[in-house]
C-alpha cells in the first residue's frame, strides 16, 4: 500500500523513504521509514530524500498537510524541513516519538 522512494548510488541504495495516500494510517499523506545508510550519514541525503518525498506528495496526492511519526531527537531535522509537532510525544518501540504535521497547500 506504500509508495517506495529511494536513492541509489551505483547499485546500492543509500537513502530510503516510504510514503502512504491519505488515509492509510492518517487523514493525510504521510511519510515513515525516513533511513541512511551508516556509511552515508552525514551528506545531507535525509534531507535530499525527504525533499523529493514531499515534493511527491505535492504533486500526486491528495491532502492539505503531510503526517508523520518522528523520532524526538530527530525534531530539528524535521522543523528544519516545515514540520511542526502537534499532541504529546509518546513511545513507539521503546523510542521517544512526536507527531508532525506540514501544511502543503
Amino acid at each position: 500500500i506504500s509508495i517506495h522512494v529511494f536513492l541509489k548510488e551505483k547499485d546500492e541504495i543509500v537513502a530510503y523513504t516510504r510514503i502512504f495516500k491519505s488515509g492509510d494510517y492518517y487523514k493525510n499523506p504521510s511519510i515513515g521509514r525516513v533511513v541512511v545508510s551508516k556509511k552515508n550519514r552525514g551528506k545531507e541525503l535525509g534531507k535530499k530524500i525527504m525533499i523529493h518525498s514531499i515534493e511527491y506528495i505535492k504533486k500526486n496526492l491528495k491532502g492539505e498537510k503531510i503526517e508523520l511519526s518522528a523520532q524526538k531527537y530527530l525534531d530539528k531535522f524535521y522543523k528544519d524541513l516545515g514540520f511542526y509537532k502537534i499532541g504529546e510525544d509518546y513511545l513507539e518501540d521503546g523510542i521517544p516519538h512526536q507527531r508532525m504535521i506540514k501544511e502543503i497547500n
